[in-house]
């Protein structure tokens, strides 16, 4: 008995030095955090802002907390508000005034031969698009008698879009001090929409186009081109999964659904990297009734509407695979997130050339390709012209890096700008095909090494 009472005794003081523990250690640290008052920490930038900025809708848009939404807050250096004011912004703006980020610019744009664009040419390129735009919508308008007064448009010289093409020069898509950008960010995020089309990946999948030119039409990834108010266009991708949604690991890279965040998110990337190589991409709450579905002059994008169970309008994609109503995107009823990304000059002022990425990937469920099982491929491509003798070899790690920095397994070609030649940067596009509004022009396999030609 007397042993039998120990034991208890000792079960009991266990127990209890446990409890102990845990309330001192454990429970009793949460009660602290509960008490004390918040306190942001010593380097928050938001903990500078004033409360009265508020009330100010400029400052209560770039402010996460109440624009949840805008995921595309970035500017080098500081923002001002609307009474001149400068103020502290995101993380990636207290980034780039570090100094690493203040490092001389690169090399000045010496002539013509450093910038892609003529301006001259360029400008009078963009005013018969206007014309011919104009033209158009007032015969659509007039076959449906239509009598909304609209005024027809104009092509403004400063527009961002337009500063932002006559700006690409041999050193990237935009100087690393740029304010166009923030700018167009901004225009995208804002600007009403004027029409919405299906890109030219869905066309040719329709048999609208020569599918013979697109370098790899995409059946399952959903893309309209959308169309602004100061004749900006930019590639919207829908959100389709949620963001902190992973690929399951039984899924190939080639049936794996794009992200519109990862659009914004490689921008971003590219950006801080300094490549300067992702065209400028924001992300957007869009209205799909009255900024995709009531601007559209398409009838097939017009058919593929619908108003789901749960009262919330939804619309898919016309192509041979995923294009059923269990693959449509849908708003909440209404409004859509998705991603937008400024598009390129037209081909038809700045060709490029789209190469087959010499480590491209194998698209069946078995294969492999060279450089998976011969260990010496790598000698032998750097052998054969044009990567014996330039920077495209380099650029192709540049290219690598960063794709597996982003997740991306998909990069089966590369594209650059035929002006600047062999040494060209490459354009680092997460779009299968070129944010142009025209197919991309395929280059024609190596005859000298067919393997690194994919």
């Amino acid at each position: 008995m007397p042993g039998l009472r120990r034991d208890r005794l000792l079960t009991l003081l266990l127990l209890g030095a446990l409890l102990s523990a845990d309330l001192y250690f454990h429970l009793w640290p949460q009660v602290q955090r509960q008490l004390r008052p918040r306190e942001r920490p010593r380097g928050c930038l938001c903990a500078r802002r004033a409360p009265s900025r508020a009330s100010d809708p400029a400052a209560a848009a770039s402010d996460p907390r109440v624009a949840a939404h805008n995921f595309s807050r970035v500017r080098p250096g500081t923002e001002q508000d609307r009474g001149g004011r400068s103020g502290p912004g995101s993380k990636l703006q207290a980034l780039f005034a570090h100094p690493l980020y203040n490092v001389p610019e690169e090399p000045p744009v010496l002539g013509p031969e450093d910038s892609l664009l003529a301006s001259q040419e360029a400008l009078r390129y963009y005013r018969r698009k206007v014309a011919r735009w104009n033209r158009r919508h007032k015969i659509y308008k007039e076959q449906l008698n239509l009598t909304s007064p609209d005024t027809p448009l104009q092509l403004r010289l400063e527009a961002s879009w337009v500063q932002f093409h006559l700006g690409i020069n041999r050193h990237g898509l935009y100087p690393r001090s740029s304010p166009v950008v923030s700018q167009l960010l901004h225009d995208m995020r804002h600007f009403p929409t004027i029409s919405a089309d299906y890109s030219q990946d869905e066309k040719a999948l329709l048999g609208a186009c020569d599918c013979t030119q697109i370098v790899k039409p995409s059946g399952v990834h959903l893309k309209l081109v959308l169309r602004f108010s100061d004749f900006g266009k930019a590639m919207f991708k829908p959100m389709r999964q949620q963001r902190d949604e992973e690929t399951p690991e039984d899924f190939f890279y080639f049936i794996d659904f794009q992200r519109h965040n990862a659009e914004i998110a490689a921008f971003h990337l590219d950006r801080i990297l300094d490549f300067r190589r992702v065209p400028p991409t924001a992300g957007r709450l869009i209205n799909v009734t009255k900024e995709i579905l009531e601007v559209t002059k398409n009838e097939i994008l017009q058919s593929v509407f619908f108003v789901s169970p749960a009262s919330n309008v939804c619309f898919f994609a016309k192509c041979p695979y995923m294009c059923k109503t269990e693959y449509a995107v849908c708003g909440n009823p209404h409004l859509l997130e998705g991603s937008l990304s400024a598009f390129l000059p037209s081909l038809n002022l700045a060709p490029r050339l789209s190469v087959p990425n010499p480590w491209i990937r194998s698209y069946t469920l078995a294969g492999k390709e060279e450089w998976e099982v011969n260990p010496l491929y790598c000698d032998t491509v750097r052998r054969i012209y044009p990567y014996s003798s330039s920077s495209r070899l380099l650029n192709v790690i540049d290219m690598a890096i960063f794709d597996f920095l982003i997740g991306n397994m998909d990069r089966h070609h590369y594209e650059m700008f035929t002006k600047f030649g062999d040494d060209g940067f490459f354009i680092h596009l997460t779009t299968p095909e070129g944010l142009d509004g025209t197919p991309t022009t395929k280059s024609p396999p190596s005859r000298r090494c067919p393997s690194a030609a994919g």
